[in-house]
């Protein structure tokens, strides 16, 4: 839980985590903006502004910082990135278009397992390497089936089942799908800390490429950020998905109860099983979502 006291965002522990997030969020709304403005046609009095807000920034941060006068293809490369970042869920099967040449074999839909005991490695296909190689610039994302009850309540499970008895019976894991409505309309946990898990059993070894999230249906509750966890294989350990930096990746969540977030996995990542950390909520760990998996088809 987070609380706001003199202009910052405090949490349990009274560290800064919790302003730093709320900060982030705004810095990353304001940096869209103002690329958008720097795309279009200023005036020489507002690019000196814009370059004094700049001059401003880097001396806070102790970084050295382009000027609003850069390269016109790393501006267009900024905007494309920002937009990717910024671009809504459509809800459409084919969620985002295909350019790269990924017909020009026949790719098999998932890696060439050698055997279930081998626990070291997984080595794919060479057909199945480039189909990797281009996903993280192209994929088509189709929905696994949490909305359409594809997926059933068999295989979503959590932390601490065997305690969903009374009032949590109507909150079980089964319920976390996205856009579902009444009561019991999400997933809630029982415990609200960060030894929380929802996990997910696609039933094969899938290419799992994002994640959509959406907080309770009937009451201000939602998970605010979370790691990912996954495995191919039931006896393997756990996979932290990582940032670049090589670091446990953290995916910002909801703000409200009915907005959805998706958030992209790039590189996607090949897994049987997936599990969501949360590591921030509103009030209680509250989830309703759907899985994005990668299509190999382009156009």
């Amino acid at each position: 839980m987070t609380y706001r006291y003199l202009g910052l965002q405090l949490d349990d522990r009274l560290d800064w985590s919790a302003n730093t997030d709320i900060l982030y969020r705004k810095g990353q709304s304001r940096l869209y903006f103002l690329r958008r403005l720097r795309g279009g046609s200023l005036k020489k009095r507002d690019e000196m502004r814009l370059d004094k807000l700049v001059r401003q920034v880097a001396s806070v941060v102790g970084v050295e910082l382009d000027s609003v006068e850069e390269k016109e293809g790393d501006e267009a490369e900024e905007q494309e990135e920002e937009q990717q970042v910024m671009e809504p869920w459509t809800g459409s099967a084919n969620g985002r278009a295909c350019t790269c040449d990924c017909e020009a074999e026949s790719v098999p839909s998932k890696p060439t397992i050698t055997s279930p005991l081998d626990t070291t490695s997984v080595p794919p296909s060479p057909a199945y390497s480039r189909l990797m190689d281009c996903m993280p610039e192209c994929p088509y994302h189709k929905p696994l089936g949490f909305e359409s009850g594809l997926v059933t309540s068999d295989q979503i499970a959590c932390s601490n089942q065997e305690q969903y008895v009374g009032w949590f019976s109507a909150w079980t894991p089964g319920k976390a799908r996205l856009n579902s409505q009444g009561y019991g309309c999400a997933w809630l946990s029982k415990f609200q800390d960060t030894n929380q898990w929802l996990q997910i059993d696609l039933l094969e070894v899938r290419v799992v490429s994002g994640i959509l999230t959406q907080g309770r249906c009937d009451a201000d509750e939602w998970m605010t950020k979370y790691s990912l966890q996954y495995r191919t294989f039931e006896h393997l350990n756990w996979i932290y998905y990582k940032d670049q930096t090589g670091n446990n990746r953290v995916f910002y969540g909801n703000s409200d109860r009915s907005s959805m977030v998706q958030n992209l996995l790039r590189p996607p990542i090949v897994a049987r099983y997936i599990r969501l950390l949360p590591l921030g909520w509103h009030t209680r760990i509250a989830i309703r979502m759907e899985v994005l998996t990668c299509m190999n088809k382009c156009t």
